[in-house]
């Protein structure tokens, strides 16, 4: 790595053995310093790593401000590379076989003394925010980074030898429905009207695939206001690639190659085979539509069985239209304690579940008697006969149930097959295998129906094309169309997802139909996409992937925070600029704009 300039002539991190003997200029940070009996020791910290500093009482005026550094003090040294004495060494750091002689010591600039040490491992999400500058200059942090910078870059280079080219896409454009709140952003010049903040480029991508570019890709911020989770950020970064002319298996094909590269080429991994899972067998065995492959627990279908017994928590989710009856078994797990089956109770209620019955396998071969649990007495012999055959139950599991409308089973029951999937239990009874496990989730339905508003809404996007010949049924049956949509799951993360798009304005007026989007409403919200259309736009598709969350996941960091530079709290706020903040009477009347309820002065 070429660095050298008249202030410095190496990295402090990238000095080694290979540089004995030669005279090097070094800038960055006192990480520590440490006075060992008239001979002190300076770790000299930059953005590559430390390199360890020897100040001899030799050289007075150098030692002199030796003395006087503190920790985060920026300086500049120049001095000989020589060999650390034997047995020194430090064999984690690329410069641990040597040492830094120091002839001149020059302080760039003094520090105050810093909130907290970098080296601090419990630091408070708060703290690190607040000082973010100086969480920044962390290790771990600028690891992140650099990694995702990597990440970057190997995207960039693969798009570019495939022929994609980077074009911008506009931040202030137009307000349309995409499934969350927009961020608004008032015109001064335009009195009473709005831009929004993209909560994607899809509407424009779109277009520049009518317009004939072929293959568009840009590395760029989006916006969704939105309540926020670990891995939601108010604004986050999207990978988004758009090309005309090729279908939803080469389309999947070339961009499972970008990503097993990125991770090839960034962690020396090999993702190995991407399966590939229908939507409604993820949904039927996980409970989800990005399903965590390393865990090998399953539901079993259980709601035709559940139909004639006497349990009514049971029978009647299993004879209501939209309900559903499943049993998630555990290999081992009736060394759970009570305690801890109250635990995951109280859990899965989080998800809309009323409550969670279980049933102890003892001995299988005795029936009945074998089992225990308070809900057994309920259940007929047949009932428990073809519980104990479809689970494929053995001695010493416990089996769950989940039993509600199916969003209900499938989110609770899902949630817990993860908790306990993940779980040192999950571990200890062999249920959960570490690695990678990368999925293709495909055949999406085309249309959810909002019971509450009693009409019909996008899985994904109202610009998503539907298999061939299901556009035919979006006037009668809606529910049965598959889009030809697909999205990337690793380690049950959603990477990215997309599909092939709508390009015959025909067929776009049939969604928005379904959609009950009228004409004046559509052409209203989305009149230049549907007049684009209009001319001979050319088959197209495309996906987009978080690029935080790939990060993320790459660095095994907890929250997507941990790889943006400068990030919100699940507040929306930024503690280091303390926005949002209130503007002066001044602005807002510039804007045309008056506060309902005013701050308080």
């Amino acid at each position: 790595m070429s660095n050298a300039s008249k202030m410095r002539s190496h990295y402090c991190g990238l000095v080694t053995d290979a540089l004995l003997g030669e005279t090097v200029t070094l800038c960055g940070w006192v990480n520590r310093r440490r006075d060992h009996g008239g001979v002190i020791f300076i770790d000299l910290r930059d953005r590559e790593g430390y390199v360890q500093v020897v100040c001899d009482p030799d050289r007075a005026d150098m030692f002199k401000t030796a003395e006087v550094v503190r920790n985060e003090f920026c300086v500049q040294i120049k001095g000989l590379v020589r060999a650390r004495p034997e047995g020194t060494a430090n064999d984690g750091l690329k410069s641990g076989k040597i040492e830094i002689l120091c002839h001149e010591l020059t302080v760039l600039n003094a520090s105050v003394t810093p909130p907290f040490q970098l080296d601090d491992d419990n630091l408070s999400e708060t703290t690190r925010l607040t000082h973010r500058v100086l969480d920044l200059r962390r290790p771990y942090m600028q690891n992140n980074l650099m990694l995702r910078y990597r990440v970057a870059m190997e995207t960039r280079k693969f798009l570019d030898a495939n022929g994609f080219i980077d074009i911008e896409t506009p931040m202030l454009t137009k307000s349309t429905p995409e499934g969350a709140r927009d961020y608004l952003v008032p015109s001064r010049v335009n009195e009473g009207h709005f831009f929004a903040l993209p909560q994607s480029p899809q509407l424009f991508k779109q277009l520049l695939m009518v317009a004939g570019f072929d293959r568009y890709y840009q590395i760029t911020k989006c916006f969704r206001d939105e309540d926020l989770r670990a891995d939601r950020q108010p604004e986050f970064t999207q990978i988004d690639i758009e090309t005309s002319f090729m279908d939803e298996q080469e389309i999947r094909d070339m961009f499972q190659g970008m990503i097993s590269n990125m991770f090839k080429t960034v962690l020396a991994t090999d993702l190995g085979e991407f399966p590939v899972m229908a939507y409604a067998d993820a949904m039927h065995r996980f409970g989800s539509d990005k399903p965590d492959l390393r865990i090998s627990l399953e539901f079993t279908e259980l709601t035709d069985v559940m139909a004639d017994v006497d349990f009514k928590v049971f029978s009647t989710p299993a004879t209501t239209p939209g309900g559903r009856v499943v049993a998630l078994r555990v290999p081992g797990g009736s060394e759970m304690s009570r305690s801890e089956i109250d635990g995951y109770t109280e859990f899965v209620k989080i998800y809309g579940a009323k409550g969670l019955a279980w049933v102890k396998v003892n001995d299988v071969s005795k029936g009945r008697e074998g089992l225990q649990s308070p809900i057994v007495k309920n259940l007929h012999d047949a009932a428990l006969a073809e519980i104990l055959k479809r689970c494929g139950a053995q001695n010493g599991d416990i089996i769950f149930f989940g039993a509600d409308k199916a969003k209900v089973v499938n989110d609770s029951i899902g949630a817990l097959r993860l908790k306990i999937g993940l779980s040192p239990l999950g571990q200890k009874v062999g249920v959960f295998t570490a690695g990678w496990k990368p999925l293709w989730v495909v055949d999406f339905p085309m249309f959810e129906h909002d019971e509450a508003n009693n009409r019909w809404s996008a899985v994904h996007h109202p610009f998503t094309a539907p298999k061939d010949g299901h556009e035919d049924w979006m006037d009668t049956d809606p529910g049965r169309c598959i889009a030809k949509a697909y999205d990337m799951v690793l380690n049950g993360w959603e990477l990215g997802g997309g599909s092939v798009r709508i390009h015959r304005a025909d067929v776009q007026s049939k969604v928005f139909d379904a959609l009950k989007i009228g004409p004046e409403e559509a052409q209203e919200k989305f009149g230049f996409l549907l007049d684009a259309l209009q001319y001979g736009a050319p088959p197209h598709g495309g996906l987009a992937f978080g690029l935080d969350r790939i990060v993320t996941m790459m660095t095994g960091a907890e929250s997507i925070r941990d790889v943006i530079a400068f990030p919100k709290t699940q507040r929306a706020q930024c503690l280091l600029t303390h926005a949002p903040s209130s503007v002066d009477e001044k602005q807002l009347r510039e804007l045309h704009i008056r506060l309902r309820n005013p701050l308080p002065a």
